[in-house]
């Protein structure tokens, strides 16, 4: 049997939560996967981010009414991630399922995302919707392109694959929820310890009949703190910078001089030094400051919370390994692709 914690962050769930509660709590119950994998949602933590609406309120009537649902309090307003990894840090399970409080995804699909992380051997699987998620054109279009940024200017290879439904071992959840830092993007801080990455397709629901909480102010504010904490390759692009400059500026002066002496002897006075002292200086001081920020990149990673290693149980001993003793007629199905996170 493997156990499942779901957790919910919870800022505007006051109408949304019930209707996502009863379609979880049938999981309750020993259930099996398309696969044959016997699994059971063990418990259901909804975390309260203190949002605008009466959440509370819902939170302990559900509570009351299911001993299977716990809240989880936060003192203020912390944000999604920091109310997930809040969650994360409470649950007991094998296994932990992050979901939206608002309805857009289905429960259905944890079970096919366990079948994806035991047939690949992937510690976390992210939903891959197959429909256009239902946010506009506009917005999904930012998406994609924010995530597609974010995997070539971080080296985050499964980047584009960031979604909010994921499943991960329990092991690895609650280890990342101890060490993440103040303002740590979630995904960033489990791309760093996690070897294998999957996706499992599923399909996206309308939101439930609220308001989002996100503009697009407070988005590109999320895209930027994701970029941030994705690693200190931004900072070195600053000594890269200053190389290219200072190559540039002695080419230059080779070109100048030759062009003086031989084909524009009229080249006007000063302006071939200034050119190439501004950028000969200019290179100088940006490779300073390249380094300057290469050791406050080890500190950023420090204060980020980034591990130098992190131990888990034997992956052969743990729910991965339950995967290896059991067979089916299935057992050959083409699976969505693993990437290597």
């Amino acid at each position: 049997m493997h156990t499942i914690s779901i957790v919910i962050p919870v800022y505007q769930g006051e109408t949304t939560l019930p209707s996502v509660i009863d379609e979880l709590l049938p999981y309750t119950e020993p259930s099996r996967t398309a696969r044959g994998t016997e699994f059971q949602v063990s418990e259901i933590l909804l975390v309260h981010d203190n949002g605008p609406d009466a959440s509370d309120d819902t939170m302990r009537a559900l509570a009351e009414a299911h001993p299977v649902v716990r809240p989880v309090w936060l003192s203020r307003n912390f944000g999604q991630h920091a109310a997930t990894l809040a969650g994360m840090a409470s649950t007991g399970g094998d296994w932990i399922v992050t979901m939206d409080e608002d309805g857009q995804h289905d429960p259905k699909f944890i079970a096919d995302m366990l079948d994806t992380a035991l047939t690949q051997q992937a510690s976390l699987v992210y939903s891959m919707a197959r429909n256009p998620p239902p946010h506009g054109f506009v917005r999904n279009l930012a998406s994609v392109g924010a995530k597609r940024v974010l995997s070539s200017a971080s080296g985050l290879k499964n980047a584009k694959d960031f979604q909010s439904f994921r499943l991960m071992l329990g092991s690895i959840g609650r280890s990342v929820a101890a060490y993440a830092g103040p303002n740590i993007y979630l995904d960033v801080a489990l791309g760093w310890v996690t070897k294998d990455v999957a996706t499992c397709p599923i399909d996206l629901r309308e939101e439930g009949d609220r308001p989002s909480g996100y503009n697009y102010k407070s988005l590109f504010g999320h895209f930027w703190r994701m970029f941030l904490t994705s690693g200190t390759r931004g900072l070195r692009a600053v000594s890269l910078l200053g190389v290219v400059a200072a190559i540039a500026g002695l080419v230059l002066t080779v070109v100048l001089v030759v062009a003086k002496l031989f084909f524009e002897p009229s080249l006007p006075s000063g302006w071939p030094s200034l050119m190439v002292a501004l950028l000969i200086i200019g290179g100088a001081i940006l490779i300073s400051l390249g380094m300057i920020a290469e050791y406050i990149g080890v500190n950023v990673n420090m204060a980020m919370g980034k591990p130098l290693y992190l131990i888990v149980p034997d992956p052969a001993a743990g729910p991965l390994g339950r995967a290896r003793a059991q067979s089916g007629p299935q057992a050959g199905a083409e699976q969505p692709a693993r990437r290597d996170g």
